[in-house]
């Protein structure tokens, strides 16, 4: 089944031509069915790329859903056309009397800035809180993983000596779990951070559990035992060259940056980037969708 999307999302094209399945509004209210309803709450800086990321794993999914994205009120975006977000994105205050059946948070460069720093914390709190009794689960990408960490369970972040930056390894820890279902012992996620979070800091928590990890790069996934907020630290959204991408960026900034580990071939830049995390990406996100949103939310929200 489809994700129903605007007509003209810029992202509709792209997909469109990767043949992901997506319907407009007008074809998905015809349809006799209930919809799952995902809101994405993208904070990252280059909008238009991330919606395009996430709505290419969603839409490989069975089912279908309808899709809201949102922005922080208090925040104005420096890198988005204030045009798209008028047209394509809604506020908080605008949906918080409704119900989602599941939820992304997503990263933000802004890992340099303790989480008090941040300008748009206080709402980003008060969403988070809100997620508890209006979302059937959250999934949380990197800076935003790291966020509801320390929202929810008051585990902090701490700075690396160097960047986490590459393609890495990642053992599974339990295979039983639901949201690894059809995992390889060993599969391979994008990161790219400046902080990290202890593996002693989240096994305290008895509500916590670390679902894989990876010696180079540390915790990777973390689910509450109860499957409603899941933290997932690197970035399987990621496409084939948005490393490479960022890499070139920070170059051209005159930064210190490293080549990115694990990724372009023989660890030449001038080699095309070896693709090696798309099907764990898409099986992460279909099972979510699945086990921890489709099977779980009520059929009629009260």
């Amino acid at each position: 089944m489809p994700i129903n999307i605007p007509s003209h999302l810029p992202a509709k094209e792209i997909l469109e031509q990767e043949n992901i399945f997506i319907m407009d509004e007008k074809r998905a209210y015809s349809q006799d069915i209930r919809p799952l309803n995902i809101v994405i709450l993208n904070i990252m800086p280059e909008k238009e790329k991330t919606e395009t990321q996430l709505l290419r794993l969603l839409g490989n999914s069975p089912l279908q859903l309808n899709i809201t994205f949102l922005r922080p009120e208090t925040h104005t975006s420096k890198t988005t056309a204030i045009e798209h977000l008028k047209e394509f994105y809604t506020t908080f205050k605008h949906i918080k009397h409704r119900k989602f059946d599941g939820m992304i948070i997503t990263g933000a460069p802004i890992e340099h800035l303790e989480f008090h720093e941040v300008l748009y914390w206080p709402e980003l709190q008060t969403i988070m809180d809100w997620t508890k009794t209006n979302v059937t689960s959250t999934l949380h990408i990197c800076w935003g993983a790291q966020a509801g960490l320390f929202h929810h369970y008051g585990v902090n972040k701490y700075k690396l000596d160097k960047k986490c930056f590459g393609i890495f390894k990642h053992e599974i820890i339990d295979p039983s779990i639901k949201l690894l279902r059809g995992f390889d012992d060993h599969y391979y996620v994008p990161h790219s951070r400046h902080t990290d979070v202890k593996r002693d800091d989240i096994e305290r928590i008895s509500d916590l559990q670390i679902l894989s990890y990876s010696e180079e790069a540390g915790v990777c996934l973390v689910m509450s035992k109860d499957g409603k907020h899941i933290f997932l630290t690197g970035h399987p959204e990621y496409e084939r060259t948005s490393l490479k991408d960022e890499y070139e960026r920070d170059l051209a900034k005159g930064l210190n940056i490293d080549i990115p580990k694990n990724y372009f071939e023989d660890n030449n830049p001038a080699n095309t980037p070896v693709h090696c995390w798309r099907s764990h990406a898409n099986l992460l996100f279909v099972n979510w969708l699945n086990y921890y949103v489709y099977q779980e939310t009520p059929y009629i929200w009260d």
